[in-house]
């Protein structure tokens, strides 16, 4: 009985040996899969978190259902490591481009957030930690940063480019270099990715272009602003107005040097005041006409002078027949003088009654020089009215001397009648023509004379005598009573008993 249960126990231990080998077998290979799926999860879980954990395979659960749960786990983190490579390789994408259109060194960048970034061999495989992408995150959000200020810079720097271009008419050769610039320019700030469009060397370039074409723009300006002005004083000098000051040379210089000023409004200020001397010259154009009709009477009237003191008028040499006819006009001209005075000085009148301001010629009120001119035209022809008087005393006296004593005394008597004239003459009626001379003010200022620009050298000297004779009263009647007392005195000195018979 205890031999068959024996044999019995052998034979099922002999039948369950095979089962327990093959559980055996079974529990190993389910081992080995754990093992391998734990190993491959341990190696995600570095690449992600960077960090190694400490895993132990519990060998008491070894189930179908333990073994696809740690599967599920394994693609997880298969799947988040693709994720993570994905994103990367994104923002590694992003950063080249950046760096591309910064002109930035590519590798220095990723280098800085993980070495394997940019590493070419396969020895070491990208790193894709929470670390490496707030690093390349940081890296791009630093990059773009840059390229908007970048992108400005060149916006404002090529829109300078652009106006200077269209204003200084550049040709196609200086602008050839900058075509690049320019094209994107117009572009929206994500489409300038061109590699090194957004360069310091572009973007210095760029700017040292504008900064060269400001330069010229100045200087051109300088001499747009120049010929302005010339012309501002050209329609000023024929109206005979003063020009403003403070668009004058000197200044506009300084302002322009000094970049106080836009070149721009300097020049439509200069336009402005051209314009209005423009309106100021119409308005003025009879008055000033007039006034040049009388300057040239006057111009008429000291040629006169000189030609009357002319002893060989009348010869008959070379020419003079000319100089007849030309005294016969200055005199019909002459003699219009007063009425030309009297109705410029109307037309004057009425000017200023329109506008309620002071008609200046020149920044002097035209009708004190008129009404001073008047006056010594005056005090002239009063002084030529008793010269005539005294000639003709005079021919009375040599008329009763010579009846009375012979040719020798008459002889001795225009003689010494000679002298007096001559001397009468040269202290003050030698000159001819008396000139108009502007008023002195009641500050004291010395006065500034009026000069006339559309004549002759020979009349400007005659405004230049004005000057001369400004400084002091004129003095019109200063022969008038004592050469008439020492021209009675010689002719009766030479009478009977007189020491000169």
């Amino acid at each position: 009985m205890q031999v068959e249960k024996a044999t019995s126990l052998k034979g099922k231990l002999a039948s369950v040996n095979p089962i327990l080998e093959n559980l055996q077998k079974k529990k190993e290979d389910r081992v080995k899969q754990f093992s391998d799926i734990w190993s491959q999860i341990e190696k995600l879980n570095v690449e992600i978190t960077g960090f190694r954990d400490a895993v132990t395979i519990e060998e008491h659960d070894l189930s179908i259902r333990k073994l696809t749960e740690y599967q599920t786990k394994l693609r997880s983190l298969q799947k988040e490591k693709s994720d993570r490579l994905h994103n990367i390789l994104e923002h590694v994408n992003e950063v080249h481009s950046l760096c591309g259109a910064l002109g930035v060194d590519f590798r220095k960048i990723v280098g800085e957030v993980h070495p394997s970034l940019h590493e070419t061999c396969g020895e070491k495989s990208t790193n894709i930690s929470d670390t490496t992408l707030e690093g390349l995150s940081q890296a791009i959000l630093k990059l773009r940063t840059e390229k908007k200020i970048r992108v400005q810079r060149l916006q404002d720097a090529t829109a300078s480019l652009l106006e200077l271009w269209n204003l200084m008419d550049s040709s196609e050769e200086e602008r050839r270099p900058f075509e690049k610039v320019t094209i994107k320019f117009r572009s929206p700030e994500n489409d300038i990715m061109c590699p090194g469009v957004l360069s310091l060397e572009i973007i210095k370039q760029t700017e040292a272009e504008v900064k060269r074409l400001k330069q010229l723009k100045v200087s051109r300006m300088k001499e747009l602003v120049m010929k302005k002005r010339l012309e501002l004083e050209e329609i000023c000098r024929y109206a005979h107005i003063e020009p403003d000051m403070s668009t004058a040379p000197e200044k506009t210089c300084a302002l322009l040097d000094s970049c106080l000023v836009d070149p721009s409004e300097l020049l439509t200020n200069i336009g402005t005041q051209i314009e209005e001397a423009k309106e100021q010259s119409m308005t003025r154009k009879e008055i000033i006409d007039r006034v040049n009709k009388w300057l040239f009477a006057c111009e008429e009237e000291n040629w006169l002078e000189d030609y009357n003191k002319d002893w060989n008028r009348y010869s008959a040499g070379r020419g003079g027949h000319l100089n007849l006819k030309r005294a016969e006009k200055a005199r019909v001209i002459i003699s219009k003088i007063p009425a030309i005075i009297d109705n410029l000085m109307s037309k004057i009148f009425i000017w200023e009654d329109e506008r309620n301001v002071p008609f200046l010629y020149d920044g002097v009120h035209l009708v004190s020089i008129l009404e001073e001119y008047k006056i010594n035209r005056q005090q002239k022809e009063e002084e030529k009215r008793r010269y005539r008087e005294h000639k003709k005393l005079r021919n009375l006296l040599l008329t009763e001397k010579e009846a009375a004593y012979g040719s020798k005394s008459t002889l001795k008597l225009s003689n010494s009648f000679d002298r007096k004239t001559n001397m009468y003459l040269t202290n003050g009626y030698g000159n001819g023509f008396m000139t108009p001379i502007r008023r002195i003010s009641a500050g004291g200022a010395t006065p500034e004379l009026l000069t006339p620009r559309s004549h002759s050298g020979r009349y400007n000297s005659y405004f230049t005598e004005a000057r001369r004779l400004s400084a002091a009263p004129l003095n019109f009647v200063a022969v008038s009573k004592e050469d008439a007392v020492s021209l009675f005195a010689s002719v009766a000195g030479s009478g009977p008993g007189s020491p000169h018979t």
